[in-house]
Parts: structure tokens; C-alpha cells; sequence
């Protein structure tokens, strides 16, 4: 078995993903598990509630480079999960977005490449193709980092995983709608027409482990993810809940808000292999000799489309309701 007596570095581990990835492994044979983050009440609250030796916790973040450093010796293998991820938060402070999601994962990879760890998988979101809020600028911007890392990291194998909205994770729309059904206040909904893909947290961790077991340096694994319009969540939400005339208000479009989401380019379907489950995008291994692509081009764009939340499969509303009760905290929260 690939972990057996292997150690794992999570970053960013206190948050959703950390603990969906610790309920998976954490009767595993790895040796031993390190959550690395700065929030200590989130740390503590995880060793209260998993008990194990196994478990190492390390308080630091990904912009200081030192405290890497110091969780990163002896690592085998790194699920860099470590981000700021609101929209409307990145859209105030861009610089903040900028230190953790760009600086901060080149910290990771350095320090990492220096340690000798054998594979990282980073994640990123849809929000980073065709970006338009910081959020989403920041994040590609990772990813350019990671694949100019991954040409030169020879005994380090570093690849992406790309994922839209993860269903009930913290800080996204369904925790929201569900409160507020609950307050009896009306669900506030930006625009009803609106798509987001939907994926379930065992989704984002299936999606990452065959990223882990199949990655090949630099490239982008995406998961195939069906979609739902907003107004149809709500509808869903409002039936699960026995709540089918709940009150709705619109509010209109946040900072930073797309209409759909995308989670593949034109440009880069052009060169995607797609598999069962997944896509998968090759890095971009040209070099600086750019005379070279003056004289030949690829294939024509206008006759590829964009993989997105509004051309992939529409779920209806029975159908996210099956998939909604599929969700803990739905389960839990009835």
C-alpha cells in the first residue's frame, strides 16, 4: 500500500476539506497525519474530536515560509488545501488573496521540493478560469505558479485538481439558505437564472485522490460535475426542508459574481484528455523560444466550447434533492 508508514501534510487541514480527508484516512497505515493552519480553536477542536496519536497538529501559515519549514521535514506527501476562498473578502483585500493563494503556495513548493516530498496535489476552483473577482485571479495565478514549478521540480511530482462549488462546505450558499429557512427570513438569492456545479464533499476528495494515484507533474485533473440553477436549489432546499412556499428575495448580483461558472477553457479543452470520471489538462511545456509558435497554430477555436455550469448536465429539482440528502450537514441539519 502507497502509505504505509508514509506521512501526510495537509495545509490548510482545519478547514472542510482537511476534515473530509482525516475521516478518510485517519484508519489508514500512514504513519502519521500533520493539519497544518493557523486557527488553534479549529485545531483543537479537531484533536478533541479524532483522539489520535497519528494526528500531529502545527500552527503557522503558508505566507511565512519558516513555519512551513517546520512541518515540513519527513513529509512524504502534501494535499495543499491552504487559500482564502470568499469572493467578496478577496474583492476588498486583493493583497490578502494575493499572499496566501500565489506567495503562499510558492512557499509550499519550495519548501517541499527542498524536503524531497515525493507528490503534491494543489487545489484550485473554477473560479480561476476566464477569472474576473480576485478570488478567481489569485487562483490562476497559482496554478501558473504550480506548472512553472512542476518543469523544474525533478524528484517532486506536483499537479492541480479543479472543482467547482462544493456543496454545504464553509462559507458557500447552501449553509446560508438553509439558516435562513430555518429563521423563517426569506432566502436572499443574487439572481435566480444563475448556474454553479454541484459536487459533494466525497466528490472533491475522490476527485483529488485520483489526482494523487494517476498525477503526472503539472497537469490539471477536473472532475465531470453536473450543474443546477440557483432558482432550483432554493426550490429543493425549500422541499427537503417541508418549507415549499418559503420566502424569497432577490438582491442582485455580489462583487465579483459570474452568471455561470467554468471549469475548462476553450484553450485549454483544445489539449484535454478526457477520461471516464475526469478531464485532463497536459502543463504547457513551451519554452521561451516564442519564434517558434509564430510560424504554426492549433486547432480552431470557434469550434470549441468551454466545459461550464451552463453547458454540462442540468440537475432538475428531484434529482438535487437526492442529491442533497446525500450532504451531512443536510442529513444532520433536518
Amino acid at each position: 500500500m502507497v502509505f504505509k508508514n508514509k506521512t501526510l501534510l495537509i495545509t490548510g487541514g482545519t478547514g472542510s476539506f482537511g476534515n473530509a480527508l482525516l475521516d478518510r484516512f485517519v484508519s489508514s497505515n500512514y504513519k502519521e497525519i500533520r493539519i497544518f493552519s493557523r486557527d488553534e480553536k479549529k485545531q483543537d477542536d479537531m484533536r478533541k474530536k479524532y483522539s489520535n496519536s497519528k494526528i500531529k497538529f502545527y500552527i503557522g501559515d503558508v505566507r511565512d515560509i519558516n513555519s512551513i519549514n517546520n512541518a515540513m521535514d519527513g513529509v512524504d506527501f502534501i494535499f495543499h488545501a491552504a487559500a482564502l476562498k470568499q469572493v467578496p473578502s478577496c474583492e476588498f483585500y486583493p493583497i490578502e488573496a494575493l499572499k496566501t493563494n500565489v506567495l503562499g503556495t510558492e512557499n509550499v513548493l519550495n519548501s517541499a521540493i527542498y524536503y524531497k516530498v515525493k507528490k503534491i496535489v494543489c487545489l484550485s476552483t473554477d473560479k480561476a478560469v476566464y477569472p474576473i473577482n480576485a478570488m478567481g485571479i489569485s487562483k490562476a495565478m497559482m496554478e501558473k505558479v504550480i506548472v512553472a514549478k512542476s518543469r523544474v521540480s525533478k524528484n517532486t511530482i506536483i499537479c492541480v485538481t479543479r472543482y467547482g462549488n462544493v456543496m454545504a462546505s464553509r462559507g458557500s450558499v447552501i449553509p446560508l439558505f438553509v439558516e435562513q429557512i430555518k429563521a423563517n427570513k426569506p432566502i436572499s438569492i443574487t439572481d435566480s437564472d444563475m448556474t454553479r456545479f454541484m459536487m459533494t464533499l466525497d466528490d472533491a476528495i475522490d476527485l483529488v485522490l485520483y489526482a494523487f494515484k494517476n498525477g503526472k507533474s503539472g497537469e490539471t485533473f477536473i472532475q465531470k460535475a453536473p450543474a443546477a440553477s440557483i432558482s432550483n436549489l432554493v426550490k429543493a432546499l425549500c422541499e427537503v426542508f417541508k418549507k415549499p412556499n418559503h420566502m424569497i428575495k432577490i438582491i442582485g448580483t455580489r462583487h465579483g459574481e459570474k452568471a455561470h461558472e467554468v471549469l475548462m477553457s476553450r484553450e485549454e479543452r483544445i489539449f484535454a484528455e478526457e477520461l471516464t470520471s475526469y478531464f485532463k489538462i497536459p502543463p504547457d511545456l513551451r519554452d521561451l523560444n516564442y519564434d517558434l509558435y509564430y510560424m504554426s497554430g492549433k486547432k480552431n477555436l470557434k469550434k470549441i466550447a468551454e466545459y461550464s455550469s451552463f453547458n454540462t448536465k442540468q440537475l432538475d429539482v428531484q434529482n438535487l434533492k437526492k442529491l442533497l440528502m446525500k450532504v451531512n450537514y443536510i442529513r444532520e441539519s433536518l
